[in-house]
């Protein structure tokens, strides 16, 4: 995996899990990302908790 120079505005959000992720799919999707990578973003971003969610969304974008 690599990191996408994809932006993504978390600061000053609203910071439920499920908000979250859908700014990070909506932001690749938008960067023309494929969806079967979207989807492995996905699979990763909610395989554990809460921290895993944050871990994962920094390793594939940046976080502003």
């Amino acid at each position: 995996m690599a990191k996408y120079n994809v932006h993504v505005q978390l600061i000053g959000h609203d910071g439920n899990a499920f908000a979250v992720l859908g700014r990070v799919r909506r932001a690749l999707l938008d960067e023309g990302v494929d969806r079967a990578i979207i989807d492995d973003f996905t699979t990763e971003a909610t395989s554990g908790d809460y921290d895993n969610l944050l871990r994962t969304v920094a390793r594939w974008v940046e976080v502003e």
